[in-house]
């Protein structure tokens, strides 16, 4: 493992009230130059093994130093799998990927009581959840109860197997594929289970150069790179001590609550889009624009937040928050088209 500085363990939580003096916004700044100092590390690591999804390893980045789970749209062959798995190793912890199917029970992720006749009693089969970084492949392949259980867990932290609760790993991040093809056989998630995702993230094809570049690094059939270990998840826990304290100046605040808003009251900012939006995001979307914007400037090594932190986050952020309508649909307009209007018209402190 690279020789990583230590990261101070005790970091204030308080986050400094507008305007911040200098010397706090200093501080914070010193704070996050030492803690971050892997991110570079393991970023290098990862574009090791994955070429042309530098937007998707960043976000990983932000749900892991979040703790929010996130949803990863796109084709098959992205490589999605492969950068959890890759992520998995570059931080020293475990890894399950998790394929969805129609005849899937909710015993087959979280586990169930299995009855020993030796002893006559019941012992708990731990299921798949109980590892720190999940795949969770397809999730809307699997029946509701499956989802619920796996959505239960994100959000609880903790399943119960029988009458006893089991706690997940501190580290603990689902990300859940779906493929925006191909939906025969589907059960596609609620509104109101999809706003407990933290981000949606739509992955694209990679460029002309980039694929050439995949093309060039595989040669062989067994053409794997070893993954080196960079830092350890307490590491991550850590750092999220550092990314509360990231200062958020009030008018920062006040733009993302504007941007979020506007999502359900789009005629207060002079938009003439109410019409295609059927509801717009929750106060979920406010909180966890928010959080995100400040992993983003930790991630770029600043001790603040500027708005395009949030002008980056926002889509991903709070593309599956927004409802659209009929109307919208019929004249091919989606939840970005909106959202584009909206960064476009909110003004920008």
């Amino acid at each position: 493992m690279n020789d990583i500085p230590a990261i101070p363990s005790t970091v204030s939580r308080e986050t400094p009230a507008a305007p911040a003096p200098h010397e706090s916004i200093q501080a914070i700044g010193e704070a996050v130059d030492q803690a971050s100092s892997w991110v570079e590390l393991l970023q290098k690591e990862l574009r090791r093994v994955i070429i042309g999804q530098d937007r998707l390893l960043e976000r990983l980045l932000i749900g892991l130093l979040a703790g929010g789970h996130i949803l990863l749209e796109g084709l098959p062959g992205l490589a999605k799998t492969l950068a959890v798995k890759t992520l998995a190793t570059a931080i020293s912890t475990d890894f399950r990927r998790i394929q969805f199917t129609p005849d899937m029970l909710p015993a087959d992720i979280i586990g169930t009581e299995i009855y020993n006749p030796h002893d006559t009693s019941f012992e708990v089969k731990q299921g798949p959840i109980f590892s720190s970084l999940i795949l969770a492949d397809e999730i809307n392949r699997a029946p509701s109860k499956v989802q619920s259980a796996l959505l239960e867990a994100m959000q609880e932290r903790q399943v119960t197997i029988g009458e006893t609760s089991f706690s997940l790993p501190e580290l603990f991040l689902v990300l859940a594929t779906q493929n925006p093809i191909e939906q025969e056989g589907t059960y596609p998630l609620p509104e109101a289970q999809l706003d407990r995702f933290m981000l949606k993230v739509v992955i694209s094809y990679p460029t002309l150069e980039e694929e050439r570049q995949i093309l060039d690094r595989v040669e062989h059939t067994d053409s794997a790179v070893t993954v080196n270990p960079i830092i350890s998840p307490d590491h991550i826990l850590r750092a999220r001590q550092v990314v509360d304290t990231i200062y958020l100046d009030d008018r920062i605040r006040d733009y993302i609550v504007s941007l979020v808003y506007a999502t359900r009251d789009p005629a207060r900012f002079d938009l003439d889009i109410a019409p295609y939006i059927e509801s717009g995001a929750s106060p979920r979307a406010t909180i966890n624009l928010k959080v995100a914007a400040r992993c983003l400037a930790f991630i770029r090594g600043r001790g603040y937040v500027i708005p395009d932190d949030i002008k980056a986050c926002a889509p991903d952020v709070m593309r599956h928050r927004i409802r659209i309508s009929y109307e919208a649909e019929a004249e091919g307009i989606g939840s970005e088209d909106i959202l584009g209007r909206i960064l476009e018209t909110i003004p920008v402190p």
